[in-house]
C-alpha cells in the first residue's frame, strides 16, 4: 500500500534529486540551502518550465465528467469501476479533476475526494490490489492539473477508484465525488478510452455529467505544447455535397489501431466565436484500404455524436488493429452551415492523427479531397503537419505528464522564491548591521584619534603651564635673591671681604638656580617625586617656614596615596607656592596648614596672620588650582591675615585611582 507522500514523490523526487536536494515534502530542504543553491534551483525550475506544455483550458459547452450522488455528510463509500478493453501491463493511472471557476482563486478542482484509493485487478480477481492510496488529498490541492499515478507495470483488466471521504462541491456545499476523466496507460495507449464504466449507485444523468464522460477522452485542457510553430486548422469551402470525404496516404501499410480528431481552433477566443462542433460531421465513418481506389476498403470505426456533449477539443477512438495504407474519412451527415448569406455543407479539422503501435503515422503524409479549402491558409497540409494553433501536438500521455510536472514545479517555485527572498532579506539585514558596525567602528576610531589628539594637545598645554609654574615657583625667588645680592655687592665695593662673601653667595645661588632650571621641566614626569606626599608637605613647611611659627595638621592620610601621581605633585606644588607667597608678601609671623582627605573630596586650608590680600588670589595660585581642576578661595579674615582654601572634589574626572 502506498501512502500519499510516496505516490506524490514519484514525480517530485526527480525534481528534488535533480536539484541536489532530498526527497520529501515540497521544498522541505530549502532551509538548508545557500542563497547560491536557491538561485540555481530557481533557475532550473524556470528553465524546465519553459520547455513544458502550458495549461490552457477549454471554453464553450461540452462534457464535464462524472459526479456521484450528493450527501450532507462526508463519510460515504463511492466508487467508479472501469473495465479495460483487454488485460495488459498498465504503467499509469491519470485522474483529471472536475474544474470550477472560483471568484477569488480562479479555476480550481471541484469536489476532488478527500481520500482516494486506486485498485487494479484481472478478470478472475474481483478484489484486486491497491496500487495507490491517498489518505489525505489536501497535500495535492489546490490543482487543476491532472494527477499522474505510476502503477509499476501491474497486470490488470480493470481499474477502480474508491473513496469513503467525500469533499464539498463549490456549487451548494454538498458532499460529492467528481472527476472529469480517467485514463489508464499501457505504454502510449489509453486502455480506458470509451471502455464500460460502472458506478457504486446511480445518481441520475444530467447535461455534461455521465459515467461515460469519464472515459470519452475529452478533457478540459486544450493541447498547448508551448513549442513549435502554430498552424491554423483546415476548413473546406462551403457546399461540398452530402457525403464529402478526406483521404490520407500513409505511403505504406501500418497496423492501424486508433485515431484522434482535433476540432477546429478550439478556444482560440473567450468566448468562442463558434460552438465546439463547428465544421464537424454529425455522422462519419473511417475506412482503411491497401489500394488507393479503396476496392478493399474495411470499416475501421463509425461514430454519430448525438449532442454537443460528445464533441471536444480532441476526440479519440481505439479500434481493432487492421493493416492498411490508405485512410478515408466519410462524412455521412456533414456539418451544415446556416449563417446570414451563407448556407451549405462544410468539414474541418485542426489535425487528424492515425495511430499504429502507439505513434502517429499520419504526420507529414498527404491528405486530399474532391473539394477545395476555404482559403489558402486553410490548406490540406494542416491536417497532417503535427501542429495546431498553439504549436506542436504531443502524445496524450506526454502532454498530461507535462501538465502534472508543471503543477509540481509551479507549486515548488513560490516556496523556493519565498525562501530565497527571506535569505536575501536576512543577508541584507546582516549587511546593514555590518555597514553600521563598520561605520560605528570608523566613527569610534576617528573619535579615539580626535580624543588622543585633543588629549595630547591638552597634555602639552598642561606641561607648558606646569613648566611655567615650576619656573616661576622654583626660580622666581632665587632670581629675586640674586638681584638683592647684586645690590649688596655694589655697596660692598670698598670692602673686599664683604664683596667676596656676597659674590660667593651669588655663585652658590646661581648654581642652585641652574640646577633647578634643568630639573623643573622634568619634575612632572620624574619618578619618585611625591611618593610620600605627607612627608613632602611636612618637609616644605619646616624648611620654608623655619623663621615663622607654624603648624601642619593632616587628616585622612591613608587616602592621599590613592591620588594619581600628577595630582599629588600639583597639590604639593600648590602648597609650596602658597607658603612662598606667605614668606614674600604677607609679613606674617605665624602660619597654619590643614589638609583633610576623604573619599569625596580633598580640602587644603592655609592660614597666616599677615597683611592680607586686597587684589584677589595671586595668578600663580590660580594657575596651580586650574591645573588641579580644583576650586580656589582666597580671602582676608576680619582679624587680619589670609585664608587660602583649595577644594578638590572626586567628581572632577575621578581624582582617585
Amino acid at each position: 500500500m502506498s501512502h500519499p507522500s510516496f505516490v506524490l514523490s514519484a514525480h517530485l523526487a526527480a525534481f528534488i534529486i535533480g536539484m541536489g536536494g532530498s526527497t520529501g515534502a515540497w521544498g522541505g530542504d530549502l532551509d538548508r540551502l545557500s542563497i547560491t543553491d536557491l538561485q540555481r534551483r530557481l533557475a532550473a525550475i524556470d528553465s524546465e518550465l519553459g520547455g513544458l506544455a502550458k495549461m490552457s483550458l477549454n471554453s464553450g459547452v461540452g462534457p464535464i465528467g462524472y459526479r456521484s450522488m450528493n450527501y450532507s455528510e462526508a463519510e460515504h463509500l463511492e466508487w467508479v469501476h472501469v473495465d479495460l478493453k483487454r488485460e495488459a501491463l498498465i504503467d499509469e493511472v491519470v485522474l483529471v479533476p472536475a474544474l470550477w471557476r472560483d471568484s477569488d482563486a480562479g479555476f480550481v478542482s471541484d469536489a476532488f475526494p478527500f481520500s482516494l484509493k486506486i485498485l487494479a485487478g484481472t478478470a478472475g480477481d474481483s478484489k484486486g490490489a491497491v496500487v495507490a492510496e491517498f489518505l489525505d488529498t489536501a497535500q495535492l490541492l489546490p490543482r487543476i492539473a491532472p494527477l499522474v499515478v505510476p502503477t509499476g507495470g501491474i497486470r490488470a483488466s480493470w481499474v477502480r477508484i474508491e473513496t469513503n471521504q467525500l469533499s464539498r462541491r463549490a456549487f451548494d456545499g454538498k458532499y460529492i465525488f467528481q472527476l472529469a476523466e480517467i485514463l489508464v496507460f499501457a505504454d502510449q495507449e489509453n486502455l480506458a478510452l470509451r471502455s464500460p464504466v460502472s458506478i457504486s449507485r446511480n445518481a441520475g444523468e444530467s447535461p455534461g455529467w455521465s459515467p461515460a464522460f469519464l472515459v470519452d477522452g475529452i478533457m478540459p485542457y486544450v493541447m498547448n505544447s508551448g513549442r513549435g510553430n502554430p498552424s491554423v486548422a483546415f476548413i473546406s469551402e462551403i457546399g461540398i455535397g452530402d457525403r464529402p470525404s478526406i483521404e490520407i496516404d500513409l505511403q505504406r501499410e501500418h497496423p492501424i489501431s486508433g485515431i484522434r480528431l482535433h476540432a477546429v481552433d478550439q478556444s482560440a477566443t473567450v468566448p468562442q466565436v463558434y460552438p465546439g462542433d463547428y465544421a464537424l460531421p454529425r455522422h462519419f465513418r473511417i475506412e482503411g484500404a491497401a489500394d488507393a481506389g479503396f476496392n478493399s476498403a474495411r470499416l475501421l470505426m463509425e461514430a454519430s455524436p448525438a449532442s454537443i456533449y460528445e464533441f471536444g477539443p480532441i476526440m479519440e477512438w481505439n479500434f481493432r488493429e487492421q493493416s492498411c495504407r490508405y485512410l478515408r474519412l466519410i462524412a455521412l451527415e456533414p456539418f451544415l452551415l446556416q449563417e446570414s448569406g451563407r448556407h451549405g455543407t462544410r468539414i474541418g479539422y485542426a489535425e487528424i492523427e492515425v495511430f499504429a503501435d502507439g505513434r502517429n503515422v499520419a504526420v507529414g503524409k498527404i491528405a486530399s479531397a474532391a473539394f477545395s479549402p476555404a482559403s489558402p491558409e486553410r490548406h490540406f497540409g494542416s491536417l497532417t503537419d503535427g501542429h495546431n494553433l498553439y504549436g506542436r501536438i504531443l502524445p496524450a500521455r506526454q502532454f498530461l505528464g507535462e501538465l502534472a510536472r508543471r503543477h509540481e514545479l509551479e507549486t515548488a517555485r513560490p516556496l523556493v522564491l519565498a525562501e530565497l527572498s527571506a535569505k536575501n532579506a536576512r543577508a541584507r539585514t546582516v549587511l546593514n548591521w555590518m555597514f553600521w558596525l563598520a561605520a560605528l567602528l570608523a566613527g569610534g576610531i576617528a573619535l579615539i584619534l580626535f580624543y588622543n589628539h585633543f588629549r595630547a594637545r591638552r597634555q602639552e598645554t598642561n606641561i607648558r603651564e606646569r613648566i611655567a609654574a615650576n619656573l616661576h615657583d622654583e626660580l622666581g625667588a632665587n632670581l629675586h635673591a640674586i638681584g638683592l645680592l647684586g645690590d649688596l655687592a655694589k655697596d660692598a665695593v670698598d670692602s673686599r671681604e664683604e664683596l667676596v662673601d656676597t659674590l660667593d653667595r651669588i655663585r652658590s645661588l646661581t648654581e642652585r638656580t641652574g640646577s633647578a632650571a634643568r630639573n623643573c621641566a622634568h619634575m612632572v614626569l620624574a619618578k619618585g617625586v611625591c611618593e610620600d606626599l605627607v612627608a613632602e608637605l611636612r618637609s616644605d613647611s619646616r624648611r620654608l617656614l623655619a623663621d615663622l611659627e607654624h603648624s601642619i595638621t593632616l587628616g585622612g592620610e591613608e587616602i592621599l596615596p590613592r591620588l594619581p601621581r600628577r595630582k599629588r605633585i600639583d597639590l604639593y606644588l600648590f602648597h609650596k607656592e602658597a607658603l612662598i607667597n606667605i614668606i614674600r608678601h604677607s609679613g606674617a609671623t605665624a602660619a597654619t596648614t590643614r589638609l583633610v582627605a576623604s573619599p569625596n573630596e580633598i580640602l587644603l586650608t592655609i592660614f597666616d596672620n599677615g597683611c592680607g590680600i586686597a587684589d584677589g588670589p595671586p595668578s600663580s595660585l590660580k594657575r596651580r588650582a586650574r591645573l588641579l581642576g580644583a576650586d580656589l578661595t582666597v580671602e582676608t579674615s576680619e582679624a587680619g591675615g589670609t585664608r587660602i582654601v583649595l577644594k578638590l572634589k572626586s567628581r572632577k574626572f575621578g581624582i582617585f585611582k
